[in-house]
């Protein structure tokens, strides 16, 4: 069996995600004790040279950003297909990490997020834009699953494989483009059409609509065209009397107004939404306990930050300290977010806050899981399971027999309300604490592409459905 080579120093130990053409895994450099992120894109008999070059223009736009707000690019390897009987073909990125994992994995569905923690994070989304658009790249995907954290719970702007070059840094000369891409929620309504468009409103609208997500927990519309009755609400203003935009600061309001005007030539420019007053005013979130507190506030009120971070799983015994340490960093921001959970292999990085324990074992509860997601009209395929390093017991005083556990993975899909597709995977893992006469399951699930909001109303469907809620721990 081929297996994903060492690259540049740094193994790659985890899957983390991914999207519709790509994995992405956590790697480490044992030697230099760092850790990355790998994006790998493969290579089969069938990619094209016109698939070859895209990737490549997506490495090279990215390798020559270099910007606080955006998802550094650290260096890349190519696997050719002559090597496939001992590794994985395939193009592969080394990224930076970003530790806090997905900013809209931590919003609240419907609710979204107070004034201070917006403003927060649209500051530095429109500066990275800023500093994308004067070196003349237009990102042309926007949406709320290319905005990371890092363990600081800094703002990063990744995924470039729609990006454009559209200005000539030296002159100053701008072409228009043709292309047609990005998502239907997210995307400027000048795209329908079939004519050239500016780059830079596109990215502008774009900015708009995470703006609005941000503060609403939701989407504005399922597409920016007179097919969506909410987008012809905006266009003649009834909207405005409706939740969520009635609920919205006078100041917000007319921010996002300037993004989301329908003419790109009247559209707000980044310079016109940084000078705006709502965006101008001083920040008041300054430590990162403090903005991990802000931005999981309204998680914390619903109930699902105490079934993704139950007490019972907090006073375990610690896991390897070396793997701890590669996971991620641990900072305030990580730990007040929660980001690493007891599992039966010990402390693990789980940027994900769709997981749950159960009080029921794998083999029990793995089939209530399968057929809640299906009456849930989730498509579902069952696969092979993992089997990974573990210590028998979360108790440090039970003795350690084992040394490997069985992780059952299902392959789960579909399409939201807004007709986003998404993808990704459940995992349940064996969970034993003794102490509390627990021997149940861990279960996590792991996005690979789709609205994160949507994700964890997925999530949360699934821990309310009736034949699995009676089984899940809370505090």
């Amino acid at each position: 069996m081929p297996d994903y080579p060492t690259i540049c120093g740094y193994q790659l130990v985890q899957h983390i995600g991914g999207g519709a053409f790509s994995k992405v895994f956590r790697a480490v450099n044992l030697k230099e004790h760092r850790v990355a992120a790998c994006k790998v894109v493969a290579i089969t008999a069938q990619t094209t040279d016109r698939e070859r070059k895209t990737v490549q223009k997506e490495m090279r736009i990215q390798s020559q950003l270099q910007h606080e707000h955006i998802l550094a690019f650290l260096n890349a390897s190519i696997v050719e297909l002559k090597h496939q009987d001992q590794f994985h073909p395939g193009f592969y990125m080394l990224l930076e990490f970003a530790g806090g994992g997905d900013l809209f994995d931590k919003i609240a569905p419907n609710v979204g997020v107070g004034d201070d923690i917006a403003h927060h994070y649209f500051s530095q989304l429109i500066s990275g834009m800023d500093y994308m658009h004067k070196e003349g790249v237009c990102h042309r995907d926007l949406k709320p699953e290319n905005v990371m954290l890092d363990a600081a719970g800094t703002l990063k702007i990744s995924d470039f494989g729609l990006a454009s070059v559209y200005k000539l840094k030296e002159t100053g000369r701008t072409r228009t483009l043709s292309e047609r891409c990005g998502s239907l929620p997210y995307a400027a309504p000048e795209l329908e059409g079939q004519l050239p468009y500016e780059a830079e409103p596109i990215d502008v609208w774009g900015v708009g609509v995470i703006l609005f997500t941000l503060l609403a927990g939701n989407t504005p519309w399922d597409e920016a065209s007179l097919n969506s009755p909410e987008f012809h609400r905006y266009l003649t203003g009834e909207i405005f009397e409706e939740q969520p935009w009635s609920r919205f600061s006078s100041e917000a309001l007319s921010l996002l107004q300037g993004l989301l005007t329908l003419d790109p030539r009247e559209r707000f420019t980044l310079a016109d939404a940084a000078a705006h007053p709502w965006c101008s005013r001083q920040r008041t979130l300054h430590t990162p306990a403090a903005l991990a507190e802000a931005l999981t506030k309204a998680l914390k009120s619903s109930g699902d930050l105490e079934v993704a971070s139950p007490d019972l799983a907090s006073q375990q015994q610690q896991g390897d300290g070396d793997v701890e340490m590669l996971s991620a960093p641990r900072t305030q921001f990580t730990q007040t977010l929660m980001l690493f959970s007891q599992t039966q292999t010990g402390v693990r990085y789980t940027p994900h806050l769709t997981r749950f324990y159960a009080s029921l074992p794998p083999a029990a509860f793995f089939p209530l899981l399968h057929q809640g997601l299906l009456g849930m009209d989730v498509q579902c395929r069952v696969a092979p399971p993992n089997t990974v390093s573990a210590t028998p017991s979360l108790d440090a005083s039970e003795t350690q027999l084992q040394t490997t556990t069985e992780i059952l993975r299902m392959r789960i899909g579909g399409h939201d309300a807004r007709k986003e597709m998404f993808k990704g995977w459940l995992e349940v893992e064996p969970f034993e604490y003794p102490r509390l006469g627990v021997r149940g399951s861990f279960v996590i699930m792991q996005r690979d592409c789709g609205n994160p909001i949507s994700w964890r109303q997925l999530w949360r469907s699934l821990i309310q459905c009736t034949m699995v809620e009676p089984h899940v721990l809370r505090k």
